[in-house]
């Protein structure tokens, strides 16, 4: 049989393309906003160690929270239902808690998802608390934390590191969480759940993160990450898809449970779309004619002042 480097010949067609691999947020992010006019690029988060905390019981045994970076509907804040474009009058800049019985209205319009390739139809994408509370009645978690947990995104990382993240230990701790689920939408969504995973974990509270945007989020460190290579907005499954929604979350209890060490990255095995075409799009420059770069600075600036005005800034 003719091979190259012990690879069957009629096994070729089964390699992936070049371009079925996780999107470089880092760099696209990077070029995106250079070539709107920003003249200094945003520094990511990095830490050389990651803090692991066991679990302390079984998971079976265990409280366990949601963290979320999706924001409450806010009726004053201008359209943010499905398919709204970026809205910075809908953020949030301080850490919540609401009430996990409750039938929250949780929306992401204000941050940066992938609005090309997913419409945010389903909050179940990125708030899998339905999915939770039935694997709690099924005994596979000990119970649902009372409350679930909004962190803020926002760009600073002294604000996150040194306001938010210990402002959502603190609540999180005071409540005997003993493990946290956390799922980020955005690109800086995922560097914010990132740090606060890692401040949880040094507190002893074991943590996962569920998201989709895995350079950014093994890049800051973290001790456990599923990682579901779909369009942004999707880190708890599939839109529409119950089964993607609870085989992700079991996956992420399975991460919980079974990690070794900290960086463990476990890749779900589902598909977005059998075309990869969806991957060419996201901030992607090359894709822009100049008009539209002069135009998505204006309307990208304008956002920031309407959440400066929400902020207080």
């Amino acid at each position: 049989m003719v091979t190259n480097e012990n690879f069957p010949v009629e096994n070729f067609s089964a390699l992936a393309v070049a371009e079925d691999e996780p999107i470089p947020y880092r760099a696209r992010v990077r070029e995106y906003y250079l070539a709107l006019g920003y003249e200094t690029p945003y520094r990511w988060a990095h830490f050389k160690d990651v803090p692991f905390a066991p679990l302390k019981k079984p998971l079976s045994q265990s409280t366990v929270a949601i963290v979320t970076t999706a924001a409450p509907f806010n009726k004053n804040a201008g359209e943010q239902g499905p398919g709204a474009s970026y809205n910075g009058a809908a953020k949030f800049f301080s850490v919540y808690e609401m009430d996990s019985s409750v039938d929250a209205d949780l929306r992401i319009s204000h941050i940066a998802y992938d609005r090309q390739h997913t419409t945010a139809t389903d909050s179940r994408t990125w708030f899998p608390l339905v999915h939770l509370q039935a694997f709690a009645n099924q005994g596979i978690v000990g119970k649902v934390a009372p409350n679930f947990y909004g962190l803020p995104t926002v760009r600073s990382h002294r604000i996150t590191i040194e306001q938010d993240c210990p402002e959502l230990v603190r609540r999180i701790a005071a409540a005997s969480v003993d493990v946290c689920i956390l799922v980020p939408n955005c690109p800086v969504c995922h560097q914010s759940v990132s740090i606060a995973a890692r401040q949880l974990e040094a507190a002893g509270i074991a943590t996962v993160v569920m998201g989709c945007a895995r350079d950014i989020v093994e890049y800051v460190g973290v001790p456990r990450f599923v990682f579901s290579d779909f369009p942004l907005g999707n880190g708890a499954g599939k839109p529409h898809d119950e089964q993607s929604q609870k085989s992700t979350l079991k996956l992420a209890l399975d991460t919980l449970s079974g990690a070794p060490a900290a960086k463990t990255t476990v890749q779900s095995a589902q598909r977005w779309d059998e075309d990869i075409s969806w991957k060419r799009d996201y901030c992607n420059v090359e894709m822009l004619s100049t008009k539209q770069r002069q135009s998505l600075r204006v309307a990208f600036d304008q956002q920031k002042a309407a959440a400066s005005r929400v902020s207080g800034d």
